[in-house]
Formats: structure tokens, C-alpha cells, sequence
């Protein structure tokens, strides 16, 4: 697979889960889902995990963005 090729799928990854996570952050997706189902117990525990996943794929954003804007100065 070609560097450009890792780089678009690094970016596309990075921002469809920032994507993801910010909805169920920021809006009562998954609490409403959890309630559904009957897991309203383990709502208290969304930000434990949702918190640290919006920074991993913030972080990954951003890097898959440099990472492509360094291949593009160098070639």
C-alpha cells in the first residue's frame, strides 16, 4: 500500500471518529441506546472511556493531516 494511500485511510479513520465519539459526547446518544437496552447502569462510565477515545482520534487527525502535509512538501 502506498504512503498517500495509508495517509487518506489514517485521516478518514482519525476523522470519522472524532465524528462518532463527539456525537455521543455531546449529545444523548448513547444514553438514550443504554436505556433502551437496559445498561442505564453504566452511563455513569461513558466519559471514562468517551473522553480519552475523542482525544485519541483528535490526535490521530491531526497527525494523519501533518503526515500528509509532509509528504506533500517533500515530493
Amino acid at each position: 500500500m502506498s504512503a498517500d494511500k495509508s495517509d487518506h485511510r489514517l485521516l478518514i479513520t482519525g476523522i470519522v471518529g472524532t465524528i462518532i465519539v463527539a456525537l455521543c459526547c455531546f449529545t444523548p446518544v448513547l444514553v438514550v441506546l443504554f436505556g433502551i437496552v437496559g445498561l442505564s447502569a453504566l452511563v455513569g462510565w461513558l466519559d471514562i472511556v468517551l473522553l480519552p477515545a475523542l482525544a485519541f482520534f483528535i490526535g490521530l487527525t491531526i497527525y494523519a493531516v501533518w503526515r500528509r502535509q509532509r509528504n506533500t512538501t517533500n515530493s
